[in-house]
């Protein structure tokens, strides 16, 4: 009775950590398409020929895909747009790939998806280094609930 009740636990709190996930299913996709390159053509390739690659294999899946579309970077303080970034993708109108193909992934690029994630409207990101010894994919979020700003820029 006691494993049982473990295992029912186990499983709703799995469930509740699913369905607290950002777009899961759009993320899935995104996902099964960079292994499929990094698989596909390994690493070393120019980082312009892995955001062509994804691009392709994206909307060959039947996704809106933007390339290095302009976003609005807003003021914490008043919410007016102070300024843009330029992502490599922007999927769905939902989520930021950022893309490398360098040796290693280091904190600045870390940060550069962290910082368009907290100053725009977007709560999902990857960056993704495909020509790390092991694919790299490291998958940020930044909820709109942490933005004031957004509240602030809406009335």
């Amino acid at each position: 009775m006691n494993n049982t009740n473990t295992r029912n636990n186990a499983n709703l709190n799995a469930k509740k950590r699913k369905s607290a996930l950002v777009y899961p299913e759009l993320s899935y996709l995104i996902q099964g398409c960079i292994f499929e390159i990094r698989k596909q053509y390994g690493p070393g390739q120019k980082e312009i020929i892995y955001q062509r690659l994804l691009e392709e294999k994206l909307v060959n899946k039947g996704l809106r895909v933007e390339k290095e579309k302009r976003i609005n970077v807003y003021s914490q303080d008043s919410g007016k747009v102070i300024g843009i970034y330029q992502p490599d993708l922007l999927i769905e109108e939902k989520i930021l790939l950022e893309i490398k193909s360098s040796k290693f992934t280091t904190k600045t690029d870390e940060k550069q998806l962290y910082y368009y994630l907290r100053n725009s409207q977007y709560e999902l990101g990857y960056l993704i280094n495909f020509s790390t010894p092991r694919l790299f994919i490291k998958r940020i979020v930044y909820s709109n609930s942490k933005k004031s700003y957004l509240s602030v820029n809406s009335r």
